[in-house]
């Protein structure tokens, strides 16, 4: 069984679509996959350290005004197709699978057009460009929301919820612990915003760390970025805070074990990335949200305030974002236990754990002819 993945520009699109292959393979070890993405992606660099076939195709979105840079980017994307379709035709796969970005428009295309099943997987409640054009030629669309999925066809779509690594639902709070010398009887708060950090929430964390030194009674991991890593160690130390006598609060420029730290976490305060807003809910953990407000479409604003309407998160836009309102938005929610279960609660109930294993079986019901357009 041969399969063609495509995915592109941010880990967003990349994790998805590495979870999603991998559960194909623990059913069928014997399935090829190859990798189409672009060579300015974070695809070029994360694709090949998993051992995975990779070739490119070269696209770049399009701006939202009428310039000569659109015409030439329109130019490259219908060389794209014509590149696909050699890819497509070469490989001969008996599925495409796309997760996102401006890569997965040549592929999918190339690959309805020769006739071929295609899926794809939307994470954001607020679908991309690309997704919105693909939708009316490809075989079925895995929607990570109903909000998403009330855009697309209904006749193709499936909400099956966003697909996320194994690791995260069978890691366990004591592992946690251990992993970041922490008291599992304790709270403890998670702040990440996300792999390349969040300035905002940085620098809004200092004074809230700064007062958390002073009490021990709540734990604090916070993940800074490697960019602003040395900075916000800086300020602290200049404000008074030693971290080696602070064995309750921990800054680190990034985390490879994530999935123990959320094990642990009992409230995060995060970006509002569909993956991650994903792995959050299926482990049900109570969120702060603080959304990138540059995101195509504003897609992590609509994406926070889906959660926020169901009661799993609080939403602080962020030019909104102080030291102050984020430092009394953790008291209140650190405080109260009823708020705080009953927003685990909500978190749970949004959460879609077998989400990457639903998605494998569509894309292997395609295969074998169980669904078509």
């Amino acid at each position: 069984m041969n399969i063609i993945v495509s995915g592109g520009g941010t880990g967003g699109h990349i994790y998805p679509a590495l979870t999603i292959m991998r559960t194909i393979e623990e059913k069928y070890p014997d399935t090829h996959f190859l990798y189409v993405g672009t060579n300015k992606g974070l695809e070029a660099d994360i694709i090949p350290k998993e051992n995975i076939p990779f070739t490119t195709v070269d696209i770049q979105g399009f701006k939202r005004s009428l310039s000569l840079a659109n015409f030439v980017r329109a130019g490259l994307a219908a060389v794209g197709v014509a590149k696909a379709m050699n890819v497509v035709r070469k490989f001969k796969p008996d599925a495409v699978i796309g997760t996102g970005g401006y890569v997965c428009g040549p592929v999918l295309m190339a690959a309805s057009m020769l006739g071929i099943p295609t899926l794809i997987q939307e994470q954001n409640v607020v679908p991309g460009i690309t997704n919105k054009i693909l939708s009316k030629f490809v075989t079925r669309i895995a929607a990570g929301t109903p909000e998403a999925a009330q855009h697309f066809p209904t006749g193709k779509v499936v909400c099956t919820g966003n697909p996320i690594r194994k690791e995260v639902l069978t890691a366990m709070r004591e592992d946690g612990a251990r992993v970041f010398g922490f008291d599992p009887t304790k709270k403890t708060v998670l702040i990440s915003g996300g792999s390349r950090g969040a300035r905002t929430i940085n620098n809004a964390m200092v004074d809230v760390l700064v007062a958390a030194a002073k009490q021990s009674e709540v734990q604090y991991l916070h993940v800074t970025g490697k960019l602003d890593y040395e900075d916000i160690i800086g300020h602290l130390a200049e404000r008074g805070v030693n971290l080696a006598e602070t064995p309750h609060i921990r800054v680190e420029p990034y985390l490879y074990n994530m999935p123990e730290a959320m094990a642990m976490a009992d409230l995060v305060v995060y970006r509002a990335g569909a993956t991650g807003l994903a792995e959050l809910t299926a482990r049900g953990i109570p969120a702060i949200l603080v959304p990138y407000p540059y995101a195509a479409e504003n897609h992590q604003e609509h994406n926070a305030r889906a959660l926020e309407r169901a009661g799993a998160a609080k939403v602080i836009l962020n030019r909104d974002l102080k030291s102050a309102n984020l430092q009394r938005m953790l008291q209140e929610l650190l405080t109260d236990e009823a708020e705080l279960a009953s927003m685990a609660k909500a978190s749970r109930d949004l959460g879609k754990p077998q989400a990457a294993a639903d998605i494998a079986q569509m894309v292997i019901d395609m295969i074998q002819g169980r669904l078509t357009k």
